[in-house]
């Protein structure tokens, strides 16, 4: 087993060292809980928590539910239990739920925050304070260290190839120039789908890998049966970088843009001006219809359980570490 005691407590002892990213509308509990049970850190956004108006806070709901599934699971398998799991705050001046949602992740002492497009010290702060460690994804080295200045405990590098909102920069040169003055835990994201991509991203200096494509198409993750064929079908030529959906450069599949009547090749740009994470209109819906993913999918070819794809990923990992130990001692 790899030594890994060197990294914060939360994430020590994984099957593999594998956080599997928030999807938003993809990730709920059924989606989270299995990931942890599989030995890899499952996560959500707190905002794919979305209760009716009136009714008591879904995500109050969403935390108890995977806290106590977790602890039946870990009763029954002392020797095998689920590693903890992960919830992401946007950090954003749309987001008029993130004071709320802080205090609901305080009070059910959530392990791990994943805070998103924006650094902030009370959002650190609120995580130390129960406990938690706070690791914000970044897309260059300046946002890196304004992240660290502020608290974050570590670094998401979200690099080129990434679904949803990704870098534009390589991650090469990405994780490179954190690494040049950060030695704490660094994850990076970018294209991995495969247990290779995860030894290649270990070999670059990350300390996990960082995946959310492979997962939609699971037959736990919330997605329509179309969006998970689309992964299954499509490749890295069907991936589309716009700014039109959110306000931010994302990547998306374009299937689904054409088919929501747009022309892939000839899309308008759109500012953070635009952006809407909370219980608006247009941008939610617009999530709905044009479906988010990275340039890895060319690696997924089935609708998988996501114990049968870590499995998967976890024999590319052993594998192509045999292949370099060999070639290394010889």
């Amino acid at each position: 087993m790899r030594d890994d005691s060197y990294l914060p407590k939360a994430l020590q002892g994984l099957r593999l060292p594998l956080v599997a990213s928030p999807m938003f509308i993809l990730s709920g509990p059924e989606l989270v809980i299995a990931q942890c049970k599989a030995g890899i850190i499952g996560s959500f956004p707190a905002l794919n928590a979305r209760e009716a108006e009136g009714e008591p806070p879904l995500l109050d709901k969403w935390l108890r539910q995977i806290t106590e599934e977790l602890d039946r699971y870990n009763q029954a398998n002392p020797d095998q239990p689920a590693v903890p799991f992960a919830v992401n705050q946007i950090v954003h001046r749309s987001n008029g739920r993130l004071d709320r949602d802080l205090e609901i992740c305080v009070k059910h002492r959530v392990p791990i925050w994943i805070t998103s497009l924006g650094a902030r010290v009370e959002v650190n702060e609120a995580a130390h304070s129960c406990g938690g460690i706070a690791l914000h994804d970044v897309i260059n080295n300046r946002f890196a260290r304004k992240a660290i200045e502020k608290g974050a405990d570590g670094l998401i590098a979200v690099a080129a190839g990434a679904g949803g909102h990704a870098g534009p920069q390589s991650p090469f040169a990405l994780i490179r120039e954190i690494r040049e003055w950060f030695d704490g835990p660094l994850l990076l994201s970018g294209a991995l789908a495969t247990g290779e991509g995860l030894l290649a991203a270990r070999a670059m200096g990350a300390d996990l890998g960082y995946m959310g494509s492979a997962f939609i198409a699971t037959q736990e993750a919330n997605a329509q049966a179309a969006y998970k064929d689309m992964i299954v079908q499509g490749g890295a030529d069907d991936i589309v970088t716009s700014s039109l959906f959110t306000g931010v450069s994302g990547n998306y599949l374009r299937p689904s843009i054409t088919a929501a009547g747009l022309d892939p090749d000839n899309l308008p740009s759109a500012d953070a001006t635009s952006m809407n994470f909370g219980s608006g209109t247009s941008k939610p819906k617009a999530w709905k219809e044009i479906w988010g993913a990275g340039q890895g999918i060319g690696a997924v070819k089935e609708i998988a359980t996501v114990a049968d794809l870590v499995a998967r990923i976890e024999a590319e990992y052993k594998a192509a570490g045999r292949r370099l130990a060999a070639e290394f001692s010889g």
